[in-house]
């Protein structure tokens, strides 16, 4: 049994555990989908390309879409706004597509809110905090102050790790990938209420 209206995999977990080299290592492998491209008031970076990476918008805009409830979720992280254009989001769903969102704990809680089922979540982290250090100081991204406060908010977001339908330790980019194809194959899978009820309609009709 399987249903048409698309599904939605949601990938939290801390800055530099690896996310987005796993959904650039699966995406030829888990069919038709569409990644939620965020919109964020935060600087855009050297290499970044508008419309590709983030959508780049002052805080008056980002305020304003709020006001006007554009966004399936958004939150304020190290002093920027980040955020999920509600509309493209619906319409990847309705073509049947595998909604794919690389978002914060509390992007994950507004989500499941609202799309909950058809939602299938992943927390991604390294091995252990040392990991994680190693790979924030590597990238030469960020200012020390902005690292430490990634790892900050690291420490807290591994409590909530058992909010999460899936663990993914990405000590192995490969292995890692490999589990995370198996889960995207499952989400696809899951199904809304609605349809339960429908189906289990059917199944009492007189025969």
């Amino acid at each position: 049994m399987n249903h048409d209206t698309g599904a939605i995999l949601v990938l939290s977990g801390p800055s530099g555990a690896g996310k987005s080299s796993l959904i650039k290592k699966i995406e030829k492998e888990i069919g038709a989908y569409y990644f939620s491209i965020s919109t964020t008031t935060r600087p855009i970076r050297e290499g970044e390309v508008e419309g590709v990476h983030y959508y780049f918008v002052d805080r008056e805009q980002f305020e304003a879409d709020i006001e006007e409830e554009n966004f399936l979720e958004y939150a304020k992280v190290h002093g920027n706004y980040y955020g999920t254009s509600i509309k493209p989001v619906k319409k990847a769903l309705k073509e049947g597509k595998l909604v794919i969102f690389d978002i914060d704990v509390q992007g994950h809680d507004a989500v499941q809110k609202r799309l909950a089922d058809i939602t299938t979540s992943v927390f991604v982290t390294t091995p252990t905090l040392c990991e994680l250090k190693q790979r924030l100081n590597a990238r030469g991204t960020d200012a020390q102050e902005i690292i430490d406060g990634r790892i900050d908010v690291a420490k807290r977001e591994v409590q909530r790790i058992s909010e999460y339908d899936y663990l993914v330790i990405n000590d192995d980019l490969d292995e890692a990938a490999a589990v995370l194809v198996n889960i995207a194959k499952a989400a696809r899978m899951k199904i809304p209420s609605i349809k339960i009820n429908e189906f289990v309609l059917n199944w009492e009709d007189i025969c």
